[in-house]
């Protein structure tokens, strides 16, 4: 954990952490994964539009690392002995947020914001249906495959720059089901993990190259492992097309995408998870009913529709 975060956390926590008295509007904390992150900080964009919109006091928070579960906790809670209205968090890890969910939720309404965590108290769930995401991504394989080779087959690989992430898990659940239902001559020929690393990852992808014999495509349920996994797929010396269909984007992986190194990228859509967050805990706040889940969504996005409205608009976020 850095040793800045807590700090700045706390001057933040300030924003509502005052008297009730004083409060003019419901409270509600947005803790996310990274700060410094253009995904994360297009969801807190979409948590501040929700809180215009809706009259809603919405206090952002964060650490500065997508692994930093600890300082996460630390933030969770600050939120709590705040007393806001809700909390909105993305879990930076399965396993370790489970037990402070647990015990903010005998507090406070816990919504979950795009990752999962190893508990039952969330209320509900707003973000990507990720498992249909991993589906997108197996049909646009499949898709590109045929394209390059004249029919759907061969082998392909998943590869997961950070291990033990829910949401990751899911995707590549969604992708391997969809292949197993509905692509049977396309063969997963391994699936593989590496440690947070690009290298790793890069590393990963060229033993893949080396030791599979009809290598035809790879998807990547990240932006970290998409861009490893480009690296090598350039870096390979026989002509033979590898398809890459990777979930996320920035702007390395357009650029890649445009060079047609990456056959597509599956883009979900942050503002509106934000945006959604804050509606639905604002929802729960008055004790009404909402779903369980709320999907926000997920477009596959490649060359040919690249410069479309909407894809323009996943791929330019708004961040202020």
């Amino acid at each position: 954990m850095k040793a800045s975060m807590i700090p700045a956390a706390i001057v933040a926590g300030l924003a509502f952490g005052a008297p009730a008295m004083a409060q003019t509007k419901p409270a509600i904390a947005v803790i996310v994964k990274d700060t410094t992150s253009p995904y994360w900080q297009a969801v807190l964009a979409g948590a501040r539009k929700a809180g215009q919109d809706l009259g809603a006091n919405v206090v952002e928070l964060g650490a500065q690392s997508e692994t930093d579960a600890t300082g996460q906790i630390a933030l969770l809670e600050q939120a709590v002995a705040a007393n806001p209205a809700a909390i909105l968090i993305a879990p930076a890890q399965f396993a370790a947020l489970a037990k402070p969910i647990d015990e903010a939720a005998k507090k406070v309404k816990i919504i979950g914001l795009e990752c999962g965590a190893d508990t039952k108290s969330i209320t509900a769930f707003v973000g990507t249906d990720n498992a249909n995401a991993g589906r997108i991504a197996a049909g646009a394989l499949a898709t590109a495959i045929k394209r390059s080779y004249a029919d759907a087959e061969g082998d392909v690989v998943v590869i997961t720059a950070v291990p033990g992430v829910a949401s990751l898990a899911q995707r590549a659940k969604g992708f391997k089901d969809e292949i197993a239902a509905n692509f049977r001559a396309i063969d997963i020929a391994s699936e593989k993990a590496g440690d947070g690393k690009s290298a790793t990852a890069t590393g990963l992808m060229k033993d893949a190259i080396a030791n599979t014999a009809d290598l035809r495509g790879v998807f990547t349920p990240d932006p970290l492992s998409t861009e490893a996994v480009a690296q090598a797929v350039m870096e390979k010396k026989s002509g033979d097309k590898i398809n890459v269909i990777g979930i996320g984007a920035d702007e390395k992986l357009v650029k890649l995408l445009q060079d047609d190194v990456i056959a597509g990228l599956v883009v979900e859509d942050p503002f509106r998870i934000g945006y959604d967050g804050v509606k639905t805990a604002l929802a729960v706040s008055k004790g009404e009913k909402v779903a369980g889940t709320v999907d926000t969504g997920a477009t596959l996005i490649t060359k040919t529709n690249l410069s479309s409205p909407r894809s323009q608009e996943l791929l330019k976020r708004i961040v202020k």
